[in-house]
């Protein structure tokens, strides 16, 4: 997906497994303990919704991140959200459209889409599979459903790639949904894309930020704690349902994105009938962004560069 896409194109111890700090359904309001000493948790620092907007060739979509009341969160620059069973919302796709100088996250939970691009790569994002591209120097690519009734329902996150690597070749991991770890614990399933949880490891590899991918569903009285280091920002957007989270037990509904303040764990509690949502943590890159479109560099300068090429035939490969 990209942000204004088109028009400006022409014209971004020892029984708990290593890294899960409890497991269980008893609610507790003090720090966990680990062998190494109290956590912090991390408490809520700022709620925002997600936004209807448009994308793409004309679909319908609910923006989270990387809209004007939260435009970036570093080294995060998008989530959006498509769901909808009606196909006029969906059919139209995303038609072959460039980037570079970051990295497109896609999360399959219903449905399914076709990707092709400029480089030869060519496949299928089915239910519960991912994706994980690499733009660097540049790749024009599509993505476009491959069904014409039913829910079409997934995310596409952006993530920064530091400037050292905005000119790297471009790259793709292509992953099947029987290659994500789950685990089921006492009340939580969990799904590991990328990062380590409940000792797991997402298949997601080489990633310059160091990121940490959760799909987490609770059941009514669970409880899931995890460790976070302390630098990397996170996030966690609610799917489905409602979770409390942090020391204060906020409850964030379907369609709401919390960001977490400083801390070197995440907590969430579900007291609804199930609470679903996607936790993501990275490490944030401190470099000054300039953003247009599909594109994400350092300066102005750079974007303008970028435009210049992809017009002129040398995005790609140059």
């Amino acid at each position: 997906m990209l942000l204004t896409r088109r028009r400006l194109i022409l014209g971004a111890a020892a029984a708990v497994p290593i890294g899960v700090l409890a497991l269980s359904r008893k609610e507790s309001s003090m720090p966990t303990v680990t062998p190494e000493g109290p956590r912090r948790v991390r408490e809520i620092e700022r709620v925002v919704t997600a936004q209807r907007t448009s994308d793409g060739a004309g679909v319908n979509l609910n923006r989270i991140l990387g809209g004007r009341e939260l435009p970036m969160l570093d080294p995060f620059l998008l989530l959006d959200e498509f769901q909808s069973d009606n196909p006029n919302d969906y059919i139209a796709g995303f038609p072959d459209h460039p980037h570079r100088g970051f990295e497109t996250v896609t999360y399959m939970l219903h449905g399914a889409m076709e990707h092709r691009d400029s480089v030869g790569n060519h496949g299928r994002l089915g239910p519960g599979t991912a994706q994980w591209m690499t733009a660097g120097r540049g790749i024009i690519h599509s993505e476009m459903p491959k069904q014409e009734r039913g829910l079409m329902w997934g995310y596409q996150l952006w993530v920064n790639l530091p400037r050292k690597n905005k000119w790297r070749a471009p790259r793709y991991q292509d992953i099947p949904a029987e290659k994500i770890p789950e685990r089921d614990l006492d009340g939580a399933h969990l799904r590991v894309v990328a990062g380590n949880a409940a000792a797991s490891t997402g298949p997601v590899q080489g990633i310059d930020v160091e990121p940490l991918f959760l799909d987490l569903a609770l059941t009514k009285g669970a409880r899931f704690a995890h460790d976070l280091p302390a630098g990397h920002t996170a996030f966690v957007y609610i799917v489905e349902g409602a979770l409390r989270v942090g020391p204060s037990k906020r409850e964030l509904r379907r369609g709401q994105l919390a960001v977490l303040a400083p801390g070197e764990s995440f907590e969430a509690h579900c007291d609804a009938e199930q609470g679903r949502g996607l936790l993501l943590a990275a490490r944030p890159l401190g470099e000054p962004v300039a953003r247009r479109g599909p594109f994400v560099m350092n300066t102005d300068d750079e974007i303008r560069q970028a435009f210049d090429d992809y017009r002129s035939g040398r995005l790609v490969g140059g």
